[in-house]
């Protein structure tokens, strides 16, 4: 666990809007290549390709759109220095939407009009993503791997729309599943009263339905604050629980967190992914101990994964610190250049789509993505984690 992650985040929010309000990465803003890099290409035409972002740089979710914005700046950076014989550039058009649905939708369309996007690529949250594919879809393009909650892009009335990460639902049966390992059956829900908490109660009751478990002792998808807030977790734990599952950002997860531990529940804590290990250690601090979170990326410590390697190699020439988020952007951004390289220099959006359909089973560097996977892929790596006390993050 980073904790400086925090100060960076504040000054990394600084410079993205220190200029206005798009960040464009490209190979100016790329460090010096490594030993043994590429030579860059001197012939031939280089096609250069648009990947346009929106993201929280400010906003309740402002730390992880920072954290995966710069993972995705990241890998475009290290693509642009290394691989100039492929006869790409990834140009990263990135614009703060402070995790507004209807700020998505208009950057949406400044990114494919203005800044002439080849993709919408990576928005953050459910209502922004679900907002982007509809920009998409009107104007005839693609919305590549949405960092969004909710399932409802994945099915056949969103063939626009390609996800790097499993569903919520996949997220939802581990979760479940693993309380029921437990013998915790006594499950209830609490969760923000918008897109996302209502995503979250709909997967929650499928992965029950699916494991036939009793239902939900309890659920409550209210505002953040407020006296609804606290009558609605008192009202949950009058049905004793023995496990909670949380649909909200980090801020609102601590808080109930900290409410409930006060008046007196002592059960579990089961967390999406969406949260943010990060911002919720930055929140919580030792009293995040025996959280369990669910996680859709491999851990970016040190490890013999090369797609993890590769990313933390990349930190090391970077004023970044590695973290979940960050790695998802990273390789977010490697898939999309896969799927560019694939499409051939003279890639049309139909082309694209394509071959998009067709990355079934990518190996992205020791972990296998899938970008048509449907509502569920079992087979897809969800790792269920829990944090000490001191920040140590436990499989």
């Amino acid at each position: 666990m980073h904790i400086s992650r925090r100060s960076w985040l504040a000054q990394a929010s600084v410079a993205l809007l220190a200029g206005g309000s798009a960040l464009v990465a490209t190979r100016s803003q790329a460090q010096t290549p490594a030993p043994g890099a590429v030579p860059r290409s001197t012939g031939g035409a280089v096609r250069t390709v648009v990947l346009g972002q929106s993201v929280p740089l400010t906003g309740a979710a402002s730390e992880i759109g920072l954290a995966f914005a710069a993972g995705s700046r990241l890998y475009a950076t290290e693509f642009n220095e290394h691989n100039a014989a492929s006869g790409f550039q990834l140009k990263l058009v990135q614009l703060d939407d402070g995790y507004d649905a209807t700020r998505a939708a208009a950057n949406a369309r400044t990114l494919l009009g203005t800044h002439k996007a080849d993709m919408l690529f990576g928005f953050v949250g459910t209502a922004s993503s679900e907002a982007g594919a509809k920009v998409a879809s009107q104007q005839g393009s693609q919305l590549f791997a949405p960092f969004a909650a909710g399932d409802n892009l994945r099915g056949s009335e969103a063939p626009n729309v390609f996800h790097v990460r499993p569903s919520m639902a996949d997220e939802a049966f581990k979760i479940v599943r693993q309380c029921a390992t437990v013998g915790q059956t006594r499950i209830a829900l609490v969760g923000d009263d918008d897109t996302m908490g209502r995503a979250g109660l709909a997967s929650v009751q499928l992965a029950i339905a699916d494991l036939k478990l009793p239902p939900l002792v309890a659920s409550a998808l209210v505002p953040t604050s407020g006296p609804k807030l606290e009558a609605a977790l008192a009202e949950v734990q009058k049905a004793s629980p023995q496990a909670i599952v949380l649909v909200s950002l980090s801020a609102t997860t601590a808080d109930v967190i900290r409410r409930l531990r006060k008046s007196g529940y002592t059960g579990n804590f089961m967390a999406f992914s969406i949260v943010g290990i990060d911002p919720l250690y930055a929140e919580l601090g030792k009293d995040i101990g025996g959280i369990v979170i669910s996680q859709v990326v491999p851990s970016p410590r040190p490890s013999a994964i090369p797609i993890v390697k590769e990313y933390l190699a990349a930190i090391e020439n970077s004023d970044q610190t590695p973290s979940y988020e960050g790695l998802e952007g990273f390789i977010a951004t490697k898939a999309a250049a896969e799927a560019v390289r694939r499409a051939g220099r003279g890639f049309t959006p139909a082309t694209l789509q394509r071959t998009m359909t067709g990355m079934t089973d990518y190996d992205v560097g020791g972990f296998r993505i899938n970008l048509r996977p449907g509502l569920r892929d079992p087979g897809r790596s969800i790792d269920l984690i829990s944090i000490t006390k001191d920040g140590r993050i436990l499989r």
